[in-house]
């Protein structure tokens, strides 16, 4: 798809002291003026036709979409399964580039949530009938009656890429998308590199650590690769992971690291 070109400008040294999270950027209007943009203010950049793109996969190179989806089909061929039978719950849908690199290997079904609706919207917009299914919702706080809806999908595997570890996407959120994912099914998701660091005690990254080597999950791949570049050109490392899981995380487990 073609988009409008956005003139995007890059504070030159604001950007250097400031967590991943809390970086910037400027759209200049046809007027010259700037307006400053979060890095995590997806609900601006979504309402802005192809400026996601152009800011985070034309500027800084991001590649953990298609990194994450080539780890997970690694993982599924292990296996001996197929691909094509995965049933998936996108979680942290965003636009849907996730869900583009999933459906260029074929799946079964694609379901996606995100929790706010610029995200769907955009998705609407710039990839109709991508999904089979997008929900806006906070996973957080599921009733019971949404949380017999995702089951009834029969979702067999669990994808979320970029969106976990900074506030995004809770550790409470990630558990409770696990824990509908069927018994036997797949995971794969992408962390920064930090957040495998002991010295980390958040509790997202606690609970990532333990989850890791816990009876509940079981890994087949695990790779250390750039994420994408900082705005000084410097690259980000992250983890792709991908495995199975063996059963539901229990209230006992979760409740530590909420």
């Amino acid at each position: 798809m073609q988009y409008k070109r956005h003139r995007i400008q890059f504070p030159q040294i604001e950007g250097h002291n400031l967590a991943q999270d809390e970086v910037y950027f400027y759209i200049v209007d046809a007027d010259g003026e700037k307006i400053k943009i979060r890095f995590h203010d997806y609900d601006t950049i979504y309402k802005m036709p192809g400026l996601y793109e152009q800011v985070f996969y034309d500027r800084l190179k991001c590649t953990s979409p298609v990194k994450v989806t080539e780890i997970l089909k690694s993982a599924i061929d292990q296996s001996q399964e197929n691909f094509t039978e995965l049933r998936v719950l996108d979680l942290g849908a965003g636009n849907g580039l996730m869900g583009e690199a999933l459906k260029k290997y074929g799946v079964s079904r694609l379901v996606g949530v995100d929790i706010i609706p610029e995200a769907q919207m955009a998705t609407e917009r710039d990839r109709p009938h991508l999904y089979d299914a997008y929900y806006v919702t906070d996973f957080c706080k599921l009733s019971n009656d949404e949380i017999e809806e995702f089951q009834s999908w029969s979702l067999n595997c669990l994808t979320t890429v970029a969106a976990l570890g900074f506030g995004d996407i809770p550790p409470k959120a990630f558990m409770q998308a696990f824990n509908i994912i069927q018994p036997q099914g797949w995971i794969g998701f992408n962390i920064k590199e930090s957040f495998l660091d002991e010295n980390d005690k958040s509790g997202f990254s606690r609970m990532i650590r333990e989850l890791i080597f816990s009876k509940y999950l079981d890994i087949y791949h695990l790779e250390r690769y750039r994420h994408r570049l900082s705005m000084e050109g410097e690259p980000l490392y992250y983890f792709a992971i991908a495995g199975r899981k063996n059963a539901d995380i229990p209230p006992a487990f979760a409740n530590r690291f909420l």
